[in-house]
This record gives structure tokens, C-alpha cells and sequence, in this order.
């Protein structure tokens, strides 16, 4: 079976799917993937047969946030690229699965070659429910409160904001026009790969949602030697890091503030933000793509902007943590991390050093430590496993069979 796995994020959707690529081809499944380019050369080295989609994600980082007509163009953009790179990465595949925000094409493309098709979200609250709201946009309507009412705005905007260009595609080609492109992405059996104790589906009996646990895959890099000395000499240190979101260069500063008002030393991720650390100081260390795994297990405390794959590191690694959201599913993992315990949030936006010391004051309590040492052992981390069993368990009842179904689950 030759299996296509599509996303269009940054390392933390690509790294889950990644994941699962392996799982499948650990047992006996041809996988492609389809990401950004900026992965290329990474998944080349893993022996993945990799078909780049759209511009390199890292050079459109920006601390300005684009207007919403230019939000729209570029979507549109997307919507196309898609449509044409998913196509020439599907051929030959028999399931396509979708990974993650603004997968547009790759049903309509699964429709259209018979290959069984599969949605998988990273977070519940990205998934339409009665139990919760959508994920925290610009263009939300202030002061609705029933969840069905927020998500039937969404499903409109959905289909405002880029039904037209996708029903464009898909009459080039002679299909039909989708009335409703949120149902449509997500149809009506979505799996979610989060982990069932640190992001539950709210409906745990719900047999219309798949959650397979979050899929986790085992970086086994050692840490660079400079990091294992600094990490080496003198207490744990705090860990700052956005991944890839905008930031001001001069928010490391505060971050090393943050960290000094605890007598705490600081580690720095730059990320695509390219946060100058101060590098040379013996308190502080800068540092590039390194095993997260490995580092969060030796830190105090782990500051980062909430995104889920990090938010699941930490937590596995028993590290308390300090979120600082910034969109989307980020608010969700922040509200989860105030709930279980595990630390702490500050308010959405560009924090203070001031922000940063107060919030690390929470997290760095000896009963937030032991509450996140303890947590830890509730982290599953077979989730990409689990998945892929599922995917070769409902698969074969709907490929390679006249009438096979175009979703599966």
C-alpha cells in the first residue's frame, strides 16, 4: 500500500507526520510526503520520498501580522498550490492523509483518483463540537457564547473565505461544487493525534472522532557538546523558545531577565524569529534545531508559545512550563497547562521581562515540579503507532475495491 501523508505547517505539524511515515514504513508501506520545502533536506537524510509544496515557510516569518486581504490572497495562493502539488504527489497512493490547519485539496483529489482519504487534527478544540469553541481567530464575532452558534460562523467564514477558489479547482476537473468545506476537510470520522490525558476529545465515547494519541517521533540526537557542558555546569536552567513565531529580537533580552530574577541561567532557542541570545555570558546559551526530547528532561522549567507538539514534549519530559500564546490552538494548550497544573500562562501577545518573571515564579514552585515529574508518566507515546495500525486496519476494506469508500476511519 503506498500511503501519501500531506501537510503545509512548520516542524511541529511535519515532525507528527513524520512520525507516522515511519511507523508505516517500519511496517512494510510505501510512504510519500508532501511539505514544505524547508524539510527537504532533513527528510532526505531519513530516506523519505519527499514532494515539496509552496515557498520556504521559514523566510515569511514576520513580526507584523499580514492585514486580512493579504491573509486571504496568499490562502487563495495556497489553495492552488495545493490543488496542483497534491495531485502529482497522489499519484500512485491509495490513502491520503491530511495533517493538520488548511488542508484544502487533498479530499477533492482523493475523490477524484479513489484513494481512501483521511483528516487528522492535532488538537481537539480545532474539531467541531458542542463541548467547545473554535480556536481563537481576528475575525471571531465578539460576544457569541454557544459553541454551536460560534462554529456554524466558522463553517461560513470557511466557505466565505476559500470555498469559491477550491469549487474553481475542482470544476476544472470536472467535480461538483462543496456547500460546505469545513464538513468537507474534516468529514465525518476526523482522528485526532493528541494525547488522550494532556488534550482530550471532550465526547471520549464519541465514535464520530478517532483519537489515536499524539505521534511522537523518537528524535534520538545527542545534544551538541557546547549545550551538554553549559547544561553540565551549574543548576538546571530555564529553556526559552517560539518555534516558529514572529517575535522581536530583543524579546531574548527579556527572557534572560525573566531567568536571572530566579537566579536561574538561560537557554535560548533563536528560532525563525532569530532571537539574539547573549552569547558568551556564562549564564546564558543560544541554540539552534536540537533534540527537544532530550533537553526538556534537563531543564527547570520550559517557556515556549503553546504550540502542541512542544506543549506534548514538555509534558513527557516532566517539565514544568510557562506558555506564552500567541494564536490558534496555542490558547487551548495554555488554558490546559493552568488547569493540570503544570505551570503557567501569560497573556497573549509579546511578554515582559517583568510577564516572564511572574509567570516562572509559578512554574518553578516545588509542587509544580512534582505535579509535572508525575504527569509525565500519564504521556503515552505510542500515538503514531496506534495510528498506524488503525490506518492498515480500515484501509484495506476500501482500497482496491469498485465503490471504495473516500474516507475511512
Amino acid at each position: 500500500m503506498r500511503v501519501l501523508l500531506s501537510t503545509i505547517g512548520s516542524r511541529g505539524e511535519v515532525q507528527p507526520v513524520v512520525a507516522l511515515a515511519s511507523e508505516l514504513r517500519a511496517l512494510g508501506q510505501d510512504v510519500r510526503l508532501c511539505v514544505p520545502p524547508d524539510f527537504r533536506a532533513w527528510l532526505d537524510e531519513l530516506g523519505f520520498d519527499v514532494v515539496p509544496i509552496g515557498p520556504e515557510l521559514r523566510g515569511t516569518a514576520s513580526v507584523r501580522r499580514p492585514t486580512p486581504e493579504e491573509l486571504r490572497k496568499a490562502t487563495e495562493e495556497t489553495v492552488v498550490t495545493q490543488f496542483e502539488t497534491v495531485a502529482v504527489a497522489a499519484e500512485g497512493c491509495d490513502v491520503l492523509v491530511a495533517a493538520g490547519a488548511l488542508q484544502f485539496a487533498t479530499r477533492s483529489i482523493a475523490q477524484r483518483t479513489g484513494a481512501a482519504y483521511v483528516y487528522a487534527s492535532f488538537c481537539p478544540i480545532t474539531l467541531p463540537s458542542e463541548h467547545h469553541a473554535p480556536p481563537p481567530m481576528p475575525w471571531r464575532s465578539p460576544g457569541k457564547a454557544e459553541n454551536r452558534a460560534l462554529w456554524a460562523e466558522d463553517a461560513q467564514h470557511w466557505n466565505l473565505m476559500f470555498g469559491e477558489k477550491v469549487n474553481e479547482c475542482r470544476a476544472t476537473v470536472g467535480q461538483d461544487p462543496v456547500d460546505d468545506l469545513q464538513a468537507h476537510v474534516f468529514t465525518d470520522r476526523p482522528w485526532l493525534a493528541a494525547d488522550a490525558a494532556l488534550a482530550p476529545w471532550p465526547e471520549p465515547e464519541d465514535p464520530r472522532v478517532v483519537q489515536t494519541g499524539a505521534w511522537v517521533w523518537p528524535d534520538e540526537r545527542p545534544l551538541p557538546p557546547g549545550l551538554l557542558e553549559f547544561l553540565d555546569a551549574g543548576e538546571p536552567p530555564v529553556y526559552f523558545g517560539f518555534g516558529s513565531m514572529r517575535a522581536p529580537g530583543e524579546l531574548a533580552e527579556a527572557m534572560l531577565a525573566a531567568a536571572r530574577a530566579h537566579g536561574r541561567r538561560a537557554v535560548i532557542a533563536r528560532g525563525w524569529a532569530g532571537l539574539a541570545a547573549a552569547d558568551g555570558q556564562p549564564d546564558c546559551f543560544g541554540i539552534g534545531e536540537v533534540n527537544q526530547q532530550a533537553l526538556f528532561r534537563r531543564v527547570a522549567a520550559v517557556v515556549h508559545h503553546g504550540g502542541a507538539g512542544t506543549t506534548t514534549t514538555a509534558a513527557r519530559a516532566g517539565a514544568p512550563q510557562v506558555v506564552v500564546p500567541q494564536m490558534y490552538d496555542q490558547h487551548y494548550f495554555a488554558g490546559r497547562v493552568r488547569e493540570l497544573g503544570l505551570g503557567a500562562a501569560t497573556e497573549p501577545g509579546v511578554p515582559t521581562a517583568d510577564t516572564l518573571a511572574t509567570a516562572l515564579e509559578t512554574a518553578l514552585r516545588p509542587d509544580v515540579a512534582t505535579r509535572a515529574r508525575q504527569f509525565a508518566g500519564k504521556v503515552r507515546t505510542d500515538g503514531a503507532s496506534v495510528a498506524a495500525r488503525q490506518l492498515l486496519a480500515t484501509v484495506p476494506l476500501s482500497v482496491g475495491f469498485p465503490g471504495r469508500r473516500s474516507s475511512v476511519g
